[in-house]
């Protein structure tokens, strides 16, 4: 699986940006896919996750409330929409593909559960 992100950028508190993962392949209902951040001189955070068929999410509760991940499979993307953004969201945001093979399994959201990543994309918030 190759996923790429795209979508971030420079925004004003609370303002909004939507990102979004792209990913190949023809399997791609069997991951559950998450969004993770790593901040300047930070370890990389989690930040959401949503499961193979989409009925599931989970959500690091910094951002509960204002953030939603979604997906669509025939897209094969994953999004993150992104509301009241605060300075402290300043970070570059990867997306991650976890191998469930369809299973319901419980919320992954450390780093190495996740099997493949994205290149980053940076949004930065000004105060």
């Amino acid at each position: 699986v190759q996923l790429q992100a795209y979508g971030g950028g420079l925004v004003q508190a609370g303002g909004s940006l939507r990102l979004s993962c792209a990913a190949s392949g023809r399997t791609f209902s069997s991951y559950g896919m998450g969004w993770f951040r790593q901040s300047l001189g930070k370890e990389r955070e989690f930040v959401a996750t949503i499961s193979g068929s989409g009925g599931s999410t989970y959500y690091a509760d910094s951002v509960k409330g204002r953030f939603t991940i979604s997906r669509d499979n025939a897209k094969n993307t994953v999004y993150l929409q992104m509301n009241s953004l605060k300075p402290e969201d300043t970070a570059v945001y990867y997306c991650a593909a976890t191998f469930t093979s369809g299973r319901t399994v419980q919320p992954r959201t450390r780093v190495n559960e996740y099997h493949y990543w994205g290149q980053g994309t940076l949004v930065t918030v000004s105060s």
